[in-house]
């Protein structure tokens, strides 16, 4: 069962994939899906969010300063994404889904490095945020 996340993980991104490979192919629209940029826009923030939100479950096992950084920081990003959302053209949405990505990325850096998180679970999501980052570029450069 503790590879089960492993498998869970690369399984979520492959709605990523599926948009930006639609967008390569020209299929701007699915039926019953609806367009492929609003399907990658909402799938982002979700997975996003719930990135944020592991932080925030985190935070309630860690004492000291990264326990304020963690509930604090998941916030900030869940709601500054939502705003993006709400608010930004989906090319510069994308951007802004490149960044939060990272800096989630970094968290986990943070939080590998104190042990608070396994490294394998870390090296699953660097190559996931990898994966997901280029198919954000790649969805960039075809809209």
């Amino acid at each position: 069962m503790r590879k089960l996340y492993v498998y869970l993980t690369y399984a979520g991104a492959l709605p990523f994939i599926f948009c930006a490979v639609s967008l390569i192919l020209n299929i701007k629209t699915w039926p019953w899906l609806g367009g492929v940029d609003n399907i990658m826009s909402l799938y982002a923030l979700a997975i996003a969010t719930f990135l944020a939100g592991s932080h925030w479950g985190q935070h309630l096992s860690i004492v000291g300063k990264w326990q304020d950084y963690l509930s604090l920081s998941s916030n900030f990003i869940t709601v500054a994404l939502w705003l993006a959302f709400l608010t930004l053209p989906f090319r510069v949405l994308l951007l802004v889904f490149i960044a939060a990505f990272l800096i989630l990325l970094l968290i986990d850096l943070q939080l590998v490095r104190h042990n608070w998180i396994d490294k394998t679970y870390f090296r699953t999501r660097c190559v996931i945020t990898a994966i997901v980052i280029m198919t954000l570029i790649v969805t960039w450069g075809t809209t």
